[in-house]
């Protein structure tokens, strides 16, 4: 009907970062679509996808509320149908982090996401920076296979002590929670020592980390904003992922390296 559709495509279990997204949307054209499917594809034979939260009543509530004009809430038959074979390969950047931690992840992340692209045809799809990683593999597959959407990214949002939601937070315990809490704080410190330099700003997060005997690291690393290796200068973006308890989190802030040909202050450091 002439209408500019955004699609802002959900596992579920929404929460505050959600509603974030759905506002986002609303900025970007007249009718937002949402999609609430928990993809099998991208859940691997030890992941959580039988215990993934799945609250698809108070789901509906809060699309109402922030005024989404559809819901799409198929099921895996219905999504993939039968004897479905072809799959999107993430290619390199798909099988580094995430992707060396959690093998066919980002197939079934970019499977599912180039569905819902054909599905609606959107003219803008809004995700989240707090999965940075898929953010940046979903940019470069509407890139590479000129798929024809505007991408947008919305800033991670975040509970008070500085924890990226997500929707594995409720797994914490009482005592896991402020011990989440340390992975953001290890990413400001990160960000925070950018003016020394690439070896300050990892030595800056792993000296906070090491610091929290609650935490397994699985990585801590700096990269350029397109996830190839990091720069000496200029924008970079420092990831994180660790256990806390058997919960697994990812997050990620920006940072700002120092810009070419001026060195870095106080010289390299270390870790």
């Amino acid at each position: 009907a002439g209408r500019t559709v955004v699609l802002v495509p959900t596992m579920g279990a929404l929460h505050e970062g959600h509603r974030a997204l759905l506002r986002e949307a609303h900025r970007h054209g007249d009718a937002v679509v949402v999609s609430i499917f928990v993809n099998p594809l991208q859940f691997g034979p030890a992941e959580d996808l039988a215990r993934y939260p799945r609250t698809f009543a108070a789901d509906l509530r809060v699309c109402a509320e922030e005024g989404a004009s559809l819901v799409f809430a198929p099921t895996p038959d219905v999504m993939y149908g039968a004897g479905a074979q072809i799959t999107v390969h993430p290619g390199p950047i798909g099988e580094e982090l995430e992707g060396a931690s959690r093998p066919g992840h980002f197939s079934g992340v970019l499977t599912v996401v180039a569905k819902l692209f054909g599905l609606f045809r959107p003219d803008v799809a809004v995700f989240g920076e707090k999965d940075y990683q898929q953010l940046t593999l979903i940019r470069r597959m509407v890139s590479d296979l000129d798929l024809g959407v505007r991408v947008v990214g919305a800033p991670t949002v975040r509970e008070p002590d500085g924890l990226a939601l997500s929707s594995r937070n409720r797994y914490l315990s009482t005592m896991e929670r402020p011990v989440a809490a340390r992975l953001s704080a290890a990413l400001r410190a990160g960000a925070a020592a950018g003016a020394a330099g690439p070896d300050a700003v990892l030595a800056a997060g792993a000296a906070v980390l090491d610091a929290e005997p609650g935490i397994r690291l699985d990585y801590l690393t700096l990269r350029a904003p397109d996830l190839a290796p990091p720069p000496v200068s200029g924008p970079a973006r420092l990831l994180v992922a660790a256990r806390v308890g058997s919960t697994r989190l990812i997050d990620n802030v920006p940072v700002s390296l120092p810009e070419a040909g001026r060195p870095a202050a106080g010289g390299p450091v270390r870790g």
